[in-house]
């Protein structure tokens, strides 16, 4: 099962309100498997960057101003895509913001049907614990020292490795592998070799008969 695990950074929380995307990045898994593909741009978001914005992923309206609009990367990250699930940390809001920029550009948005969100994942596994993408890096033992400041690429990343501890880690494929070995096993025809013994005889002595008459003649009252 193919996905793509991915990340925005944007001027701001709301899309209605002006605010727009300046960065994407994708990792393709392949069973919550990385496979090595990636899909990574910065975008002009054609307006002023808030300083708050700056705070948090570092990109400045200065960085981002010879960048391409989503206008001219919105078909290569669909072709991306493609039909696979959009895997993302908290989707609705990265997915708000997606399906904002296309609909702006007269594309059909992605269904919510498409969306796999894994803080909602997280917080029915770890319900009242702290489900940040940092805190789930710590409790998988992921290192996310380079996180310094958000960066769509690094968290689609360590989203990805996240995604896969919550859906078992590693040792699922094991699993799989183990439990495919018990059935087969238990499918498997054994050839037994079976030595003849001759049938044995069961019945009584006349010595055997004449004592279980003498005992049961001692007995008050019996059937027999």
């Amino acid at each position: 099962m193919r996905e793509v695990v991915f990340d925005t950074e944007t001027t701001g929380f709301d899309p209605f309100n002006g605010d727009r995307v300046v960065e994407i990045g994708c990792v393709v898994v392949d069973d919550y498997l990385p496979t090595g593909e990636v899909y990574h741009v910065y975008i002009n978001p054609e307006r002023d960057m808030p300083t708050a914005a700056v705070n948090v992923h570092g990109l400045t309206e200065e960085f981002l101003a010879d960048k391409p609009t989503f206008s001219e990367i919105v078909a290569d990250f669909r072709d991306f895509c493609g039909d696979m699930n959009l895997v993302a940390h908290n989707a609705e809001f990265d997915m708000k913001f997606i399906n904002w920029e296309m609909e702006n550009l007269g594309f059909k948005p992605y269904p919510a049907t498409r969306a796999v969100d894994t803080l909602a994942i997280a917080r029915r596994k770890f319900p009242g614990a702290n489900n940040t993408l940092d805190a789930l890096c710590k409790r998988f033992s992921i290192d996310n020292s380079n996180r310094v400041k958000h960066g769509a690429l690094l968290d689609a990343e360590l989203l990805a490795d996240v995604y896969l501890e919550l859906m078992g880690g590693r040792q699922t494929g094991l699993g799989l592998m183990a439990e495919e070995k018990k059935k087969a096993a238990a499918t498997e025809t054994v050839d037994v070799v079976r030595n003849f013994r001759e049938p044995r005889a069961h019945a009584a002595s006349e010595e055997e008969l004449a004592r279980h008459k003498e005992f049961i003649s001692k007995i008050e009252n019996n059937l027999w």
